[in-house]
């Protein structure tokens, strides 16, 4: 039978032998075309892979603040992906909500939510205008011209270096690469590597494009046929082949910034500059930048403050420091010279050009302007800066991204079209940047000639800075890009220094916390604060050409700043401490009654209006009208948070001229004011907590709460913050239960704490508004409590800064309308659960509370009679004119103590905060 088989095997062989050929031949042939379209896939991946490594390489030189770009929330970081702008999604505008016609037809799914969203009639048509614009690609200049003498660009079309023979590791163009299926050609690939700053453009295999910096040599050229690849953007041209690529010159050199000099090359001494500061101010933290005048100052500078037009308080103050300075170099801007702004809106750049060209105008002497806010602090004497841009006349000072420009341009949002309106920008949808010019960007601080600031601002700009001016306009975070573009490609393109004069705390990690995006629609991240801990760093610039640092905040950790001057003017430290005032402490205003905008918490200021009645109170006046708040300020003392500081005036002495009560009565008072902390542990968790917090406005980036205050008001967002022990057992799965002042069960948190996470906080889901009395909240591990905080909710006698309304008052102050349904969201299984946990008698059924309604004077006892519980009136002094004030009656027999000569009260010295003293004749 084998036999047989073997015999059948071998006649079928011979007789289909002709069969099994060609059957070979076909395999062969599959195999020899699945062999090329490997190698032609593995070429690809290992290109990419060469541009990713030298990225990375690169990235590696970076200082950290350039390691990572603002990354919004739909775009991964990957810089080589092709991102689909068109969406095939179209969502249609509900017309019937806008009470004006539209231009055009908006079904860009940006620009619909930007208008559904916004809430006014005047934003919505606004947006629609815009977005109508771009769409018919009427809203930004297709192409603008470069002036740079060397860098022109080219016309019409790239010039031709030829052919060459590519190599899939060793490219010849490596520094950047990107696919375009359906549009590639030699005239798209070399704007997009112009745009990018590269001299070299190459088209490779139809859609590849490539970008260098280095002339191709010319052992690689070959024949022109070699390039035989049609373009699918224009057929009638070739973009090379396979492994051969078209090279063309962009019609730009390769930049290189200007090498700072820290000598003088000249043989005559040359004056030294004046500088110009524009100080862009904004918040309450006045004393700061009093302080930073203070240490700035010269005569022989100019100081121009912008402070945001909805800033009174910050304004008052200025205008004070403007008033002082008998020089008159210290100007404040007015009028319609002051600009509403927002994070990363196209106002600020407007504010920018405007404040310039105000002080083109005051002042023909300076040389430089410099740029600086608040939280700036110098980290080298003036002296050196003088020195240094004395010896750089001419230049401009202006730090780059330092990265890929179209990843650059993806991360920035410079691809995107945006609208700032309602104190929001809103993004509408993309677009193209104009054509022919190199685009560039990184910080927003600068330190710019006289000439260029000149020309920039001119009242007639030429057609490059009115072009940039359009894009601009809608561009978000502006100042980050304008300046830098504006340099590379005009007649200062050899001023260009890669510096900003600044050394910025960036901590990515806690500054990208997408804090902004009540006002921007974007993810971006901000630099932290300076704290003692990094002065090595600051310390560690001392031969470097770095002269401000950023960002620095007192009541984060005024140490760094105390360190800083004595590392700078040991001399000024010196004369401060033998004053024996004010040094370690510091002072920072919540609240003045002067203020018409920003409108303050109604939370603050209901309780800081109850403290006030309960300070009057407390001296023996009976009536609950009496003491009428004037300011709420927060104080530290040894960099830790001290205490509130409420400042009165009685209302009686307004109405009475009785001579004994004016003598008797202190016109005004300034009380010292601790909020008082309840939390209590069990025994084993009594060392390992260090914190259990429970407040509002919480800053994730710098891990504290900037409510000092702590008022808590029936709209509020409460958060408990917490800090353990390094001593902690991690990981740690813990359950934070809160519970209402009516033992109800408002929420279970159910987490876990990392080794990493010994400082964090968690934000609860709470009905709004708020059940008012006192809340609990418990920390439970394994089924025990190991910790319990309480914090007050606080009734409002104020509504948008003014008396509540009696309806209004009801509204609020009755607590959620579901009464417990409105806790659905925790099951009844959860109650039972946690039950015998808390030993507390959680309520099961949803019972509706009905809660007195409070009005008037009883709404009023009702507040002062949860202040005085929650918060200690731990000091009073007497804030009046300067004279002895003696209280009536047994509780206080002895004489106040004036405000001014305490080292409390806002009203004591500050020598670091003088600016009288510095410019006076």
């Amino acid at each position: 039978m084998k036999g047989h088989l073997e015999h059948r095997w071998t006649s079928c062989l011979r007789r289909y032998r002709f069969f099994f050929a060609c059957g070979v031949v076909l395999l062969c042939g599959q195999l020899y075309l699945a062999y090329n379209f490997l190698a032609l896939e593995n070429e690809s991946r290992l290109a990419r892979n060469a541009i990713d490594e030298n990225e990375v390489s690169a990235d590696k030189g970076l200082p950290n603040g350039n390691r990572q770009l603002k990354l919004p929330p739909d775009k991964f970081d990957n810089s080589n992906r092709v991102i689909n702008h068109n969406r095939s999604t179209r969502i249609k505008l509900d017309y019937k909500s806008l009470e004006f016609e539209p231009i055009c037809d908006i079904t860009g799914r940006e620009a619909v939510s930007a208008i559904s969203r916004a809430q006014s009639q005047r934003c919505k048509e606004w947006l629609v205008n815009v977005t109508c614009l771009s769409q018919l690609n009427l809203l930004y200049p297709a192409e603008l011209k470069s002036s740079c003498p060397h860098s022109l660009g080219f016309d019409t079309t790239p010039k031709s270096l030829g052919c060459y023979k590519d190599d899939k590791i060793a490219r010849l163009l490596p520094n950047y690469y990107s696919i375009f299926k359906n549009n590639n050609s030699p005239k798209h690939c070399a704007h997009m590597c112009l745009q990018s700053g590269f001299p070299y453009a190459g088209v490779e295999y139809g859609v590849e494009c490539f970008c260098g910096k280095e002339e191709p040599p010319e052992t690689s050229q070959i024949q022109d046929s070699e390039c035989n690849k049609k373009c699918p953007g224009d057929p009638l041209q070739t973009c090379g082949g396979y492994l051969t690529i078209n090279i063309f010159s962009t019609g730009i050199k390769k930049f290189k910034p200007q090498e700072a000099r820290n000598n003088s090359f000249s043989a005559t001494e040359k004056p030294p500059v004046r500088i110009a500061y524009l100080l862009t101010v904004n918040g309450r933290a006045s004393r700061q930048v009093r302080r930073l005048i203070n240490i700035l100052y010269d005569p022989s500078h100019l100081f121009y403050i912008h402070v945001d037009s909805r800033q009174d308080y910050m304004y008052r103050e200025m205008l004070e420091i403007e008033g002082s300075c008998e020089k008159g170099n210290i100007i404040v801007a007015k009028g319609e010279n002051r600009h509403a702004s927002i994070w990363g809106g196209a106002s600020l750049l407007m504010t920018f050009l405007d404040a310039a060209r105000q002080m083109l105008l005051r002042s023909k002497d300076w040389d430089f302007l410099v740029n600086l806010s608040e939280s700036d602090y110098p980290i080298k004497t003036n002296a050196k800066l003088v020195e240094f841009l004395t010896w750089n006349r001419g230049m401009n000072f202006v730090k780059s991204h330092g990265r890929e420009v179209q990843r650059f341009l993806s991360k920035q949002g410079l691809d995107k079209t945006f609208v700032e309106c309602e104190a929001r920008m809103w993004r509408v949808g993309d677009r193209s940047l104009p054509l022919g010019i190199q685009i560039d960007g990184g910080s927003d601080w600068v330190g710019l000639s006289r000439d260029f600031v000149a020309y920039v601002a001119a009242p007639e700009p030429d057609e490059l800075v009115a072009g940039l001016l359009r894009v601009f306009r809608h561009t978000l975070l502006p100042a980050e890009s304008f300046f830098h573009t504006v340099l590379r490609n005009s007649r200062f393109c050899d001023t260009y220094v890669d510096n900003n004069l600044h050394v910025t705390n960036w901590k990515r990690k806690l500054g990208c916390k997408c804090q902004y995006k009540a006002v921007v629609d974007w993810c971006g991240c901000s630099p932290n604060d300076f704290k003692l801990e990094d002065f090595g760093r600051i310390r560690g610039t001392r031969e470097r050409n770095l002269f401000y640092a950023r960002k620095f905040e007192p009541v984060i950790d005024q140490r760094i700043i105390d360190r800083i001057d004595a590392w700078l003017y040991p001399e000024r430290i010196n004369a401060s401490e033998a004053l024996n005032k004010g040094i370690d402490a510091y002072w920072q205003s919540l609240y003045h009654h002067k203020d018409t905008s920003p409108l303050a918490d109604d939370s603050l200021l209901s309780v800081a209006t109850s403290l006030a009645r309960l300070v009057y109170r407390r001296l023996g006046e009976p009536s609950a009208n009496d003491g009428h708040l004037l300011e709420a300020s927060v104080h530290f003392k040894a960099n830790r948070f001290s205490g509130i500081l409420v400042r009165a005036a009685s209302e009686r002495l307004a109405m009475e001229s009785s001579t004994l009560m004016q003598a008797d009565i202190p016109e005004q008072l300034e009380a010292f004011v601790h909020p008082r902390r309840n939390l209590s542990t069990s025994s084993s968790w009594q060392d390992k907590i260090i914190s259990l917090v429970v407040n509002t406005d919480y800053d994730q980036k710098e891990q504290t709460f900037r409510n000092y205050l702590g008022a808590v008001g029936p709209l509020s967002a409460p958060v408990l913050a917490y800090e353990l022990d390094a001593s902690v057992a991690l990981p740690l799965n813990v359950t934070v239960l809160w519970v209402d002042p009516f033992d109800r069960l408002a929420d279970a948190i159910h987490l876990q704490i990392e080794e990493s996470g010994l400082l964090g906080h968690v934000k609860p889901q709470l009905t709004e508004p708020l059940v008012i009395g006192l809340w609990h909240v418990y920390i439970v591990a394994d089924s025990k409590v190991i910790a319990r905080t309480s914090f007050p909710v606080a009734p409002l006698t104020h509504w948008k800064n003014k008396p509540i309304t009696r309806n209004k008052a009801r509204e609020l102050n009755s607590g959620p309308t579901g009464g417990a349904a409105a806790y659905s969201h925790v099951t009844r299984q959860s109650i039972e659960k946690w039950r015998k946990a808390l030993e507390l008698d959680l309520q099961l059924d949803e019972v509706k509370i009905e809660l007195e309604e409070r009005w008037g004077w009883q709404l009023e006892r009702w507040l002062d009679s949860m202040v005085q519980d929650n918060y200690e009136i731990v000091r009073i002094c007497d804030a009046g004119e300067e004279r002895r004030s003696r209280i009536r009656g047994p509780r206080r027999p002895r004489t106040l103590q004036r405000c001014v000569d305490t080292d409390w009260s806002s009203l004591s010295p500050d020598p670091k905060s003088d600016v009288k003293s510095i410019c006076r004749g």
